[in-house]
């Protein structure tokens, strides 16, 4: 991995990868910098084939309190064309870990405000410690949550979405649960023993399986089964029916034995 001076990355061998943002001094808000590295790193463990997981997680108190205000005045004081360039290299960040090929699991605990709610929803899925809070603060800045919407969105629904933009109302871990924004919560004690378990569940899956998953359900819409659904969901199946993988998965079921993607713990 190339140095990050914003994060932190370890890789375990059961193919576990943790990129912890490591600025707790400002509550892991991101700037130019963070976000950069963010995004070098998870195209790097996305092109690695020994990791399985990402988990997305912070030192400190507290997930991340969203876009770094000194970044944000910065760019309030900036032209046009510095702002979209900027913008883009924030929406391709978030793109980045919403698209990562691997699942990516995210560690919340503490606050998570703004962007720091952008980078929960991105992320496939969301445990919580129980103190736990998020709030989509950026209206009381003046500014909207623009490129964190679709995310936002997708997670917990437009019209709740709306509601969280509009009011910036700061919400417990229990209401984020009930919204979906977050899958689970667990006390703060318990976080660490929460994710393992998440991981221990993603790494019994095929790494194959998963990408298909995740390329399936993003081109997967709500609403009305077409027949050019129903004839992507038929040939998608048929393809991978046919893969090593699922002959391996199928021979590990049948000889009652774990499959050969499963990490052995000796």
């Amino acid at each position: 991995m190339q140095h990050a001076s914003t994060l932190r990355v370890q890789c375990r061998a059961d193919g576990t990868a943790s990129v912890t943002m490591s600025r707790p001094a400002v509550f892991n808000a991101f700037d130019e910098v963070m976000i950069g590295e963010l995004d070098a790193t998870f195209t790097q463990l996305e092109a690695d084939p020994a990791v399985r997981v990402v988990i997305l997680a912070s030192e400190g108190k507290h997930f991340s309190a969203g876009a770094d205000l000194q970044w944000m005045q910065r760019a309030s004081q900036a032209g046009l064309d510095w702002n979209i360039a900027d913008a883009r290299r924030f929406a391709a960040m978030l793109a980045r870990i919403a698209n990562c090929r691997k699942p990516t699991v995210a560690r919340v605990q503490g606050a998570a405000l703004g962007g720091g709610v952008g980078l929960a929803c991105a992320c496939d899925i969301a445990v919580a410690s129980d103190d736990a809070s998020f709030a989509v603060s950026e209206a009381r800045f003046g500014i909207l949550p623009a490129v964190i919407g679709p995310y936002l969105a997708n997670a917990v629904g437009p019209r709740q979405a709306r509601r969280l933009a509009l009011t910036t109302s700061r919400i417990d871990a229990a209401e984020a649960l009930s919204l979906g924004l977050v899958h689970r919560v667990v006390r703060r004690d318990e976080l660490d023993r929460a994710i393992d378990a998440t991981v221990a569940e993603l790494l019994a899956g095929a790494p194959g399986a998963h990408r298909e998953i995740k390329e399936l359900f993003a081109v997967l819409g709500v609403g009305t089964v077409t027949p050019d659904v129903r004839e992507l969901t038929a040939q998608t199946i048929a393809r991978v029916r046919g893969t090593e993988e699922a002959r391996e998965g199928f021979a590990a079921f049948l000889g009652k034995r774990p499959a050969n993607w499963v990490p052995r713990h000796d």
